[in-house]
């Protein structure tokens, strides 16, 4: 790989920025990406000037800048995880013989950005472009688990939060959290008949470089099929099909 270390501390700095919800100042920045001050005052002028770092001058601290978010918009509108999920979908599908689909999370939702179906499957309601509650489905809840656990709270504030869908499902934060809790032991997520009676559900998320989730892997088949020496089959194919995803969008994985 080229040695481009000032390529890199910018790129480090910039991922900084975005892991604070909050503006930060440059001394943290340099103590914790282990850099010389003065480096990082020559980044961060760099990354004003070109639009990517905004400067608040009466907190002293920074922030990202436009430039970062219209990079942002740029790579939503590719549908990056799209492309390049459908391949390593696709090889999923031939394997298994099941439906597969890959979401990602907006608020409490998921969103389905891809669904392959494999023959003789039964239809399923996860169609691209739909939206179902989260906490109903196995790809929301394969996300929710690696999600901090404030940031779970803060998305479900109260029961109101808790849509039902055929009367299954948790009722509650408490009833999530212990969903969650088995999901990150057993490492995937499992939902029965809970989006559509007879069916199942297991899925697995896709993690970024700093282990957020990106979305979801999720394999779908009769609940009556699913003996469990199949089903640790299934996971275990999901689990290697996020795994080239992860690769393929940080490479240094």
């Amino acid at each position: 790989m080229p040695n481009a270390p000032a390529a890199a501390s910018a790129l480090d700095v910039l991922e900084y920025l975005s892991r604070h919800a909050e503006p930060v100042p440059a001394a943290s920045i340099a103590r914790d990406l282990s850099l010389p001050r003065s480096s990082v005052y020559h980044l961060l002028t760099v990354l004003r000037a070109r639009g990517y770092a905004t400067h608040y001058v009466e907190d002293r601290r920074f922030g990202l800048g436009p430039a970062a978010y219209e990079l942002g918009s740029a790579y939503q509108r590719q549908a990056p995880l799209a492309r390049v999920a459908r391949g390593p979908l696709r090889r999923l599908v031939d394997q298994g013989g099941r439906n597969t689909h890959f979401a990602t999370l907006d608020g409490r939702d998921v969103i389905y950005l891809l669904e392959e179906r494999a023959p003789g499957q039964p239809t399923l309601v996860t169609d691209v472009g739909v939206r179902l509650p989260a906490h109903l489905t196995a790809s929301g809840v394969a996300l929710l688990a690696a999600l901090p656990g404030p940031q779970v709270r803060a998305l479900y504030p109260d029961r109101d939060s808790f849509t039902q869908r055929h009367g299954t499902g948790p009722a509650s934060l408490s009833e999530l959290r212990s969903i969650l809790a088995r999901t990150r032991s057993d490492g995937f997520a499992r939902e029965d008949g809970t989006v559509t009676p007879g069916l199942s559900s297991v899925a697995v998320p896709v993690l970024d470089r700093a282990d957020r989730p990106l979305a979801a892997i999720a394999v779908t088949f009769r609940t009556a099929d699913g003996q469990p020496d199949h089903v640790i089959e299934l996971v275990a194919r999901a689990k290697e099909a996020a795994a080239e995803i992860a690769r393929r969008l940080s490479p240094g994985r």
